[in-house]
């Protein structure tokens, strides 16, 4: 018996042999594949072009996006995935960390995208052996990927915040030349930043091509042998060749030797998954002690941050962290001396803002702060639209109200950019001087009304018919298209006001003014009036198109219907 075990034991023996050999180079296999990681937001028209030429027995594609998952991407983290090459297809807001700065889907059903922050903060969290830590190359089809334009961070921006923090011009020049290549901005440089140490990153320093020509180029670059180059993990310029008449672009990651590894490790301070509440406090208190010029370049990152401590569940070790920061009066000082003398009045709302979440400001002291502002604005002898907006936004729930006793208003009544401040601080006489200046006949009048009202609508059927009426008698026939653009945002319902609108069709002086009187009409009540009347006027007395249909037509079509 033990003979015949023997005898059969060395076949068998080598069967299992044979087996574990074939486990092993299947194992091997599919360990020597790359992986493909996609990120897929708008188009898959790219990704599908790389998976048509990959071969499956070297690459495996994984899709990061889970539909219908807001946490996908740390879904993927958690799961383990390393990927060796990635593609992200999405339309990108680049244009400032505080606007946006996401990859996002032109279908407005669809609610997958990607924030640069969560890039940010996977990269920052996990850098050794995270989801993007062994890149080889990444794909960014989406436009102004890695548009080199500096946000911040350009020696003048940088003086010019210099100087006024207190460096003498010519110590500001020297300093900012030596600042600017340690704090890059652009989104070129975020990428570079994100994907550290990734030899090819290619992308678009402008517009990109859409999805389905995107291929069509990466099909003709795959055809040519750009699986080789892929394959190599080296960076491959030839790419580049294949997409005629758009910016596409290579750079590579940015390394410790880099001058702006020091910016890229302080920007992480803000993100990193492995830094205690604590811990991310101490580095802000530690930041805010610095140059103002420094201050100023982390501030969308302070924004963020200081918003989050009211959502965060404090420990006393993290109370008294901030307390620290509260405390701090030189901080303090510096801070607000650098955002009252700010030429920038949205800068400075935002440092107000980021001041009372620190504990630096009181309600009632940033109330203050505002007011201050407002009145400095005010001050000014010429006021623009954008002042008008900055008020009015301030302004917007009326809390700002009790600015204007600061205000020397009787000064400034008849100006037409003094009224409408008053105006947006709910001064009623100056509400009137603006109503007045939306038929006025000085062209630079005209724009201011339109701001204002976007803020504070007409609200009463006595002003409705009153513009209406002014229109009417209006000479000049551009001022009266702007004043009909505006009115038509308002969808009237007064038959008066109608009826006098009505009127001035078959007296308009060009065919512009009848093509707004149409675009109120046709977002008003016009079945308040008498349609056949409305149809004939409107037949008989419209002017010849130059270029078809038009919004007359439309309204034509629709009294028809109901004539």
């Amino acid at each position: 018996m033990s003979r015949f075990l023997r005898t059969i034991s060395r076949p068998a023996s080598l069967v299992m042999a044979g087996l574990f050999v074939a486990c092993s180079a299947t194992h091997a296999l599919a360990a020597a594949r790359q992986t493909v990681c996609t990120i897929t937001v708008n188009s898959s028209n790219e990704k599908e072009a790389f998976r048509r030429y990959l071969p499956a027995d070297k690459f495996q594609f994984v899709e990061l996006v889970e539909p219908g998952r807001p946490d996908w991407i740390e879904s993927a983290r958690r799961k383990g995935i390393r990927c060796d090459v990635l593609v992200i297809s999405g339309h990108y807001d680049g244009g400032d960390y505080a606007g946006g700065n996401e990859f996002f889907s032109e279908h407005v059903d669809s609610r997958e995208y990607l924030p640069v922050d969560e890039m940010e903060r996977v990269a920052c969290s996990d850098p050794d052996q995270g989801l993007f830590a062994h890149l080889k190359a990444v794909y960014l089809f989406g436009c102004n990927t890695l548009n080199p334009v500096v946000l911040r961070s350009g020696p003048e921006e940088i003086a010019r915040t210099l100087v006024q923090s207190g460096h003498l011009p010519a110590e500001a020049e020297r300093l900012a030349r030596a600042m600017s290549p340690r704090f890059a901005d652009s989104s070129r440089d975020r990428m570079r930043h994100i994907f550290k140490n990734v030899p090819a990153i290619y992308g678009f320093s402008s517009v990109a091509p859409l999805g389905p020509t995107a291929a069509a180029y990466l099909d003709r670059y795959f055809q040519s042998g750009g699986v080789r180059e892929l394959s190599s993990g080296k960076p491959a310029a030839k790419i580049l060749g294949y997409f005629p008449g758009h910016s596409f672009a290579l750079t590579r990651g940015s390394t410790d030797a880099d001058p702006d590894e020091g910016f890229r490790r302080d920007a992480c301070q803000f993100l990193d998954d492995r830094l205690s509440p604590v811990q991310r406090a101490t580095f802000v208190h530690q930041l805010l002690g610095r140059d103002m010029a420094e201050v100023r370049l982390f501030l969308d990152r302070l924004e963020r941050y200081s918003a989050s401590l009211g959502k965060s569940q404090q420990t006393p070790e993290l109370t008294v962290a901030l307390e620290a920061i509260a405390r701090d009066e030189p901080a303090r000082t510096r801070y607000l001396r650098f955002a009252r003398e700010s030429g920038e009045p949205q800068l400075r709302i935002r440092m107000i803002d980021v001041a009372e979440q620190l504990g630096w400001l009181s309600p009632d002291e940033k109330r203050a702060e505002l007011t201050r502002l407002i009145a400095e604005r005010f001050a000014r002898a010429s006021l623009s639209a954008a002042d008008v907006d900055l008020v009015c936004t301030l302004d917007q729930d009326h809390a700002l109200d009790d600015a204007r006793k600061n205000l020397q208003a009787t000064t400034h009544i008849d100006d037409v950019g003094h009224a409408a401040i008053l105006a947006c601080l709910g001064v009623a006489e100056g509400r009137a001087r603006l109503l007045q200046s939306l038929t006025s006949p000085i062209c630079a009048d005209l724009h201011m009304a339109p701001v204002y009202l976007s803020h504070r609508p007409i609200s009463t059927v006595s002003e409705l018919r009153d513009i209406a009426g002014g229109i009417t008698q209006m000479s000049d026939a551009n001022g009266q298209v702007r004043a009909l653009d505006t009115l038509a945002d308002h969808r009237l319902t007064d038959p008066q006001a109608l009826e006098d609108l009505a009127r001035l069709f078959p007296v308009a002086k060009s065919i512009d003014v009848q093509r707004a009187i149409a675009g109120v009409l046709i977002r008003s009540d016009y079945q308040a009036l008498a349609a056949p009347a409305l149809l004939r006027t409107l037949q008989e007395h419209r002017m010849k198109s130059p270029n078809g249909r038009d919004l007359i037509d439309v309204l034509i079509n629709r009294l028809q219907a109901v004539s």
